[in-house]
Order: structure tokens, then sequence, then C-alpha cells
């Protein structure tokens, strides 16, 4: 049995602006103050955990430590079979340079090394997610999503971010990146995550 949200605030522990807009647009219905750890002017802690749902719930413990309020935090990725499951955990790591985060070279890159196995088409993916929603007295629910698809190339699209615009979701001719935003937020890896969270802890 789950534990319910029972409470009229919840912290979203990101610094990411578009994922807290979509995470308040995902709860608007249940009347709930999103507040994000940015706007509480809360330190990032060092996510070192080799997996999705470590390193959320590194995010969301220490949010809630920190503020006294249940918190929701997600780790995300995209995780390519040809590649050993790689970049995974790593997703955004692949994307820094001395100048700040350029997917564009982590999507290129992603294609060189797929090149370099020759990898067969189709190069099944996965968008992953993992949500862990964090309670002050340690007690913690997790969530995982998924949505399967394949990596293309050459990219395709400006919408969306990451690596959005090398990703073709199942039953789909489009990318991420050429997709409308709430279309992708609705059968999205985190989507799917919310659906069972909304589930467990809400509905």
């Amino acid at each position: 049995m789950t534990r319910r949200f029972s409470g009229d605030r919840l912290v979203v522990a990101t610094h990411n602006a578009g994922k807290l807009e979509e995470i308040a647009d995902l709860l608007s219905p249940y009347k709930v103050d999103v507040i994000s750890a940015a706007a509480m002017k809360l330190p990032e802690p060092v996510e070192d955990g080799t997996t999705f749902v470590e390193n959320a719930r590194i995010k969301a413990h220490a949010a809630a430590q920190a503020t006294g309020l249940v918190a929701l935090s997600d780790d995300s990725g995209i995780e390519i079979d040809a590649l050993d499951g790689a970049p995974g955990v790593y997703t955004a790591d692949w994307a820094e340079t001395p100048n700040g985060r350029d997917f564009v070279a982590a999507m290129t890159k992603t294609h060189e090394m797929l090149e370099q196995r020759n990898a067969p088409l189709p190069r099944t993916a996965r968008f992953c997610c993992t949500l862990v929603m964090a309670w002050p007295d340690g007690h913690d629910e997790v969530f995982p999503g998924a949505m399967p698809g394949q990596v293309v190339w050459p990219m395709r699209g400006d919408g969306g971010h990451g690596y959005d615009p090398i990703f073709q979701p199942d039953g789909y001719s489009i990318t991420f990146g050429e997709m409308d935003r709430w279309e992708k937020n609705r059968i999205s890896h985190r989507a799917d995550a919310f659906r069972k969270l909304l589930a467990g802890c809400f509905d």
C-alpha cells in the first residue's frame, strides 16, 4: 500500500524550469501548490548514484530534509541497446562541455558510437524516468516509467530538449523533437511514471 500525499504544498527537486512546468501541469487537477528547489534556493545535491532510482532518491530526500515538505524528484535518460544501455544515468553528462551542456554534440557522439559498432537498424532504445516522492521522515515511494522507441539519424525537429531530435517513439513516424510538446508530454516516459504516481499517491 503506497503512502498518500495529504499536504497542499509540494517541492519539486529540480532547477529545470521546463520540467517544473510539465510537472505542475500534470498535478494541476489536484490543487497542489508546486514550488521548485530552485525557487527555494536549495543547492543541487551531488548525483553520484549509478541508477535512475538512486539519483532520484538523492534529490528527493535532500529537498524533503531541507524544507520539511514532501518532495518529488525525477531522474531520466535514454538507454540505447546497441550501446549496452548507455548513456543511461549519464545522459546529461555526455552533453557537458566547458561552456555548458551541448546536446547536439552529445547526439553526434551517440551516432558516431553507433556507427563505429555497425549497430543494426532499427537502433532500439528507450527513454526512462524514475519518480521518487520523499517525505521528511525518510519514507519514499518509487515510480518507474519508460517510452520505447529507436534512435534515428539525422536529427529531426527543434522541439523538446536533450536527445529528443534523435528519438522516434514506437508507433510514430516523427521524433520527440518534431512532436507537439503537449502530445509528447502525454505519451512520454515521464507521463508513464506520472500515471503510476497519481494512482499510487493522489487518486
